[in-house]
């Protein structure tokens, strides 16, 4: 209750500070959008050159694409943390965080939520639906029940790595080359897996499961066959447990090592 709480005044003191610089909340809104659209667009673009992408049809990729800025979306809204390590490390913030009573990580969360990330989330979900439709695929109540867990598990999959990536920090001031690398990764994972080499699926999968965050639990509503992607989608929720599980682990051994800014 006490967290719940804190998140409610946190949220409070953003709305505050949005009202008072109201055009750089509609820019950042737009901005997204704009990048949303342009990712979207290659992938029309790619599809008028090929009818099909590894056994998928351009609505099924559409599809996948949509369901992979839902989480994406909740993940950048509540777990945007990709300044860590110059903000709170470098400029020395992570004092000012350690000598309050609420779990550091939590407390970092909040001062970096970004609700109009939000917004990539409903668009994706409207082009989920749009492409539902089009491909005339069967709906079942549960489905949004299922729809729900998989987000879940992908969100905390995006969570723990990022917090994992984060907390290398305590550990070097200069991780942040490592940032870029990772959200280029990311990507792949809103294209059929099967469209690459053994390796390259392996990690995408496995190592870092940016396949689950995108493909693999699209693909339990598409009924894609395609390597078994269907039936490892009901995973997700598992793979999100553990990586977030790992991620959280190395933050708080991270924070036990970390020894103030000094001068």
């Amino acid at each position: 209750m006490r967290y719940a709480t804190l998140f409610w005044e946190y949220i409070k003191n953003y709305a505050k500070t949005r009202l008072t610089y109201r055009a750089d909340f509609w820019i950042e809104v737009l901005s997204d959008l704009l990048f949303q659209g342009m990712n979207l667009i290659f992938i029309l673009i790619v599809f008028q050159h090929t009818p099909s992408l590894g056994g998928w049809s351009e609505a099924e990729v559409v599809f996948v694409y949509g369901f992979f800025m839902i989480p994406y979306g909740l993940f950048s809204t509540f777990f945007g943390i990709w300044n860590f390590s110059e903000r709170y490390i470098v400029k020395g913030e992570m004092d000012r965080v350690l000598t309050r009573p609420a779990h550091s990580l939590y407390q970092v969360l909040l001062e970096n939520v970004d609700p109009p990330s939000l917004i990539g989330s409903l668009v994706g979900a409207i082009i989920m639906v749009m492409c539902w439709t089009q491909l005339d695929l069967p709906f079942h109540v549960w489905d949004l029940v299922i729809m729900a867990l998989l987000v879940l598990g992908a969100v905390l999959i995006y969570a723990g790595l990022y917090t994992a990536l984060s907390s290398i920090s305590f550990f070097s001031d200069a991780p942040t080359g490592i940032v870029p690398l990772m959200y280029n990764i990311q990507n792949y994972g809103r294209y059929p897996v099967n469209i690459y080499n053994k390796v390259i699926r392996f990690v995408l999968t496995w190592l870092l499961p940016f396949a689950f965050v995108g493909v693999i639990p699209a693909s339990y509503f598409l009924e894609k066959k395609t390597d078994d992607l269907s039936q490892l989608a009901l995973l997700t929720p598992v793979m999100g447990l553990i990586v977030f599980s790992l991620g959280l682990f190395m933050w708080n051994h991270g924070v036990k090592r970390y020894r103030g800014a000094g001068s």
